[in-house]
């Protein structure tokens, strides 16, 4: 998956606030409160991240509707994925990784292994 921008983390940000889809009108308005941007900026961007598979475009309304194709945490999920591929050594990879995370974050990950661990012994 291709590295993101920061205004493309920021358009995506703006769509996942909302649970239905955003006009680029909408989501230039949103962004504008907060930085000075041209609408056709914001169209641009959205339509890079439709090509990157990111957002979904649906064109049948009069105004075009973008949507993210995944919630934050699938695409966090996805990038990892993909980090773990060209890490060489996953192993090395993982433990790098929980080094640097939260003690909350770590907590988390542990609870959740240790879920998926009894899960996998009863099945």
């Amino acid at each position: 998956m291709a590295q993101l921008g920061d205004l493309e983390r920021t358009v995506l940000d703006c769509l996942w606030r909302f649970d239905h889809p955003r006009t680029v009108r909408e989501v230039h308005e949103e962004l504008a409160m907060s930085r000075r941007i041209a609408y056709t900026t914001v169209l641009t961007t959205l339509q890079r991240l439709a090509r990157k598979g990111l957002v979904k475009q649906d064109s049948q309304a009069r105004a075009h509707l973008f949507s993210a194709v995944a919630t934050r945490e699938a695409l966090f999920a996805e990038l990892m994925t993909d980090a773990l591929g060209i890490a060489g050594d996953d192993h090395e990879a993982m433990l790098r990784f929980v080094d640097v995370i939260s003690p909350e974050a770590r907590q988390a990950l542990a609870d959740t292994l240790g879920r998926q661990d009894r899960n996998h012994d009863t099945t």
